[in-house]
Formats: C-alpha cells, sequence, structure tokens
C-alpha cells in the first residue's frame, strides 16, 4: 500500500510541474520549451509543389510563374517530387521582396 502512494505522489508532483512550466509560458507563445531551446515548426516543414501557391497567397499560374523566372528559389527535389522548406521560402520570399 505504501508502494502505490510513492508513486501517486511522484505522479502529483510531476504533474504539478508540468502545470506551471505551462502557466509560466501561457502567454509567451514563443517561450523556450523544457529544455531550453527555442522550437520553431516552420524549421523542418516541407511544402508540397502543388500547395506552394497558397503559402505564397498567390493562384497556382502566378506561383509556376515566379518558379520559371527564380530557379534559385529554396527547394528539394526528392523521389521526383519537388518539395520547398517553408522558413527558407519564408526568407527568400522576404528578400525578392525588398
Amino acid at each position: 500500500m505504501e508502494f502505490d502512494f510513492f508513486w501517486l505522489a511522484i505522479g502529483i508532483a510531476a504533474a504539478g510541474y508540468f502545470i506551471g512550466e505551462g502557466i509560466k509560458n501561457f502567454n509567451n507563445p514563443d517561450g523556450k520549451d523544457l529544455l531550453g531551446d527555442s522550437y520553431d515548426d516552420d524549421q523542418h516543414e516541407l511544402i508540397k509543389d502543388k500547395d506552394v501557391h497558397h503559402f505564397m497567397g498567390i493562384s497556382k499560374e502566378d506561383a509556376k510563374l515566379l518558379v520559371e523566372k527564380y530557379p534559385d528559389i529554396p527547394h528539394i527535389e526528392l523521389n521526383g517530387s519537388i518539395y520547398y522548406p517553408k522558413a527558407k521560402l519564408r526568407q527568400w520570399l522576404m528578400k525578392i521582396g525588398e
């Protein structure tokens, strides 16, 4: 019986810790995660070729023309399909927009 209370106490303590960490960062969505590293969802996210126009906010035809005009656009080709790294594409679009 004492052994069960031990694990219950450990569980309650862990829950309190994680809830406290969540409350500290509740109003800070750009806060650091538990390991101290900032987490960026865009860093490793890839956009499919057929969906890149949604990300850019332009029509499919305009996206196709932009890719043809600027062959240096950041992209990756895997198994015959083209993908665009979201973070690098955002930086590239900001650079050409200047």
